[in-house]
């Protein structure tokens, strides 16, 4: 981990939404909820500031080599990723082979429990290089992956 100006252990965090999360809001309440993407943003960039992060950065893309990038660019930027792949959880071994790559820790973040659903979307292919899961608690999956991402670099600065 580097030392900024002081010192201190940084807690940077990189949020990355994938594929349709831009649609939140709208897009199928019954299964992801009515808050926007932009009130999840909010919300975690408030959370981090009471927790003392120092920096809290967002990417949404639909894209999976732009989310391939932001993956591989956290090196030696960001402290730990929170990662909403969305749809590319299922398939996209660019998005394992990236997290396998870096040295920076993932956790992983659905809104809605993905065991749950349809027999597709249950295989995670990034599950076995990520640091851990969370699930089916909505914006408290996000919440709770930043709570414990802020719990460990806290931890590992002692």
């Amino acid at each position: 981990m580097e030392l900024n100006i002081d010192g201190m252990n940084t807690k940077r965090i990189l949020v990355l939404h994938g594929p349709n999360l831009n649609l939140l809001g709208t897009r199928e309440p019954e299964i992801y909820g009515s808050l926007t993407l932009t009130a999840i943003n909010d919300a975690l960039r408030e959370r981090a500031k009471e927790l003392g992060a120092d920096e809290i950065n967002f990417l949404q893309s639909n894209f999976e080599g732009e989310l391939v990038t932001a993956i591989q660019n956290a090196r030696g930027r960001y402290d730990f990723i929170l990662l909403n792949a969305a749809a590319l959880t299922h398939y996209s071994v660019a998005l394992r082979d990236a997290i396998a790559a870096i040295p920076v820790p993932v956790i992983e973040i659905h809104l809605s429990n993905i065991h749950k659903r349809e027999e597709f979307r249950r295989k995670s292919v990034i599950a076995p290089v990520v640091m851990g899961q969370i699930c089916g608690f909505g914006v408290d999956s996000y919440i709770a992956a930043l709570e414990i991402a802020i719990r460990k670099l806290q931890r590992e600065s002692k």
